[in-house]
């Protein structure tokens, strides 16, 4: 009996000493293999001192336990800032919200310099807005607003010329807010190199005027507007009139052929009637003066024509016998 109890313990002391072995062999195999994949990027520190970068996706090995493993992405990464206020060249104030989209591109200057994605972030928002004010400082407000000078296209056949009036008549736009991001982007970009960081974009996402400066700017842009749009309505007058006193023109052209036509014809027709009346009259001159007086009759006496004239004229001799005895 004895001899069973010693060997008890025995095997509970191998077990358990064979599954500290196995545990401490997962944990130095855990610690010694590592993968990167697709969207992280490694940086290896031994014993806090960066030595090396990997970007390769892949299964590696490294030194347990005194060798750490910080991942890193390898997307881009979106920077969202809040509203700040900037001041244009024409010293007006304007609150811009803006982000970025930016990427690691060096893990180990990036680790070295910034540590992780907050102190990133925290980076970004000195770096971005220091660029933007300076940047927005040297335009006035329309720059900001509006993006560039680029031609509408349009069926209307005077319209390029209007279009071209128009700018002359408001603020040239010189750069635009296309240009002047682009400008942002590129000088942000030089600034956070030494961080291991790439600016691949900056943009403004909202533009909004203090309070106090929204009623001026809309009156002025109001003004301007009704101004623009009172000199098209008058073009447009001029435009009507224009046409109009051609087209009066036209129609006086086309009444005046048209008499002239007219009178010809009927000269040729009234010709044609005296050749006829005359060689009526001359083959029955009796039956040509019968005609004649019907048509005077035709002519002259209506439902509400007053005639007085003797019975024995001869006006009405076809009308009123001879023989017809007057009273």
């Amino acid at each position: 009996m004895a001899t069973k109890k010693n060997i008890i313990p025995k095997i509970s002391n191998y077990l358990l000493l064979e599954i500290i072995i196995v545990v401490i062999g997962l944990l130095t195999l855990n610690s010694t293999v590592y993968t990167v994949n697709e969207i992280n990027q490694v940086v290896i520190t031994e014993l806090g001192r960066p030595i090396k970068t990997v970007k390769k996706p892949g299964l590696y090995i490294k030194k347990p336990f005194v060798q750490k493993v910080n991942r890193f992405e390898d997307r881009l990464l979106e920077y969202d800032a809040a509203a700040r206020r900037c001041v244009t060249e024409d010293k007006k104030y304007i609150f811009l919200d803006n982000y970025a989209r930016w990427r690691i591109v060096d893990p180990l200057l990036f680790l070295k310099t910034v540590r992780n994605e907050v102190g990133a972030y925290a980076r970004l928002d000195d770096i971005i807005y220091s660029v933007l004010r300076e940047e927005v400082g040297k335009y006035n407000m329309m720059e900001i607003i509006r993006t560039s000078d680029r031609e509408i296209i349009s069926t209307e056949v005077t319209w390029e010329e209007e279009r071209k009036r128009e700018r002359e008549e408001i603020e040239k736009i010189e750069a635009g807010r296309e240009k002047i991001m682009r400008d942002v982007t590129k000088k942000s970009d030089t600034v956070t190199r030494q961080y291991g960081i790439e600016i691949i974009d900056v943009r403004i996402t909202r533009a909004d005027l203090p309070k106090a400066n929204t009623d001026a700017v809309f009156s002025r842009m109001k003004a301007e507007r009704n101004r623009i749009s009172n000199r098209y309505l008058s073009e447009g007058e001029g435009e009507r009139a224009k046409i109009l006193g051609e087209m009066e023109k036209e129609l006086a052209q086309i009444r005046s052929e048209a008499y002239r036509k007219a009178q010809e014809i009927k000269g040729q027709a009234d010709a044609r009637a005296t050749a006829t009346y005359a060689q009526a009259y001359e083959q029955d001159p009796d039956f040509f003066n019968f005609l004649k007086t019907l048509e005077t009759y035709r002519e002259t006496l209506t439902q509400k024509t007053l005639i007085v004239v003797p019975l024995e004229s001869k006006f009405f001799k076809y009308l009123i016998p001879e023989t017809t005895p007057i009273d």
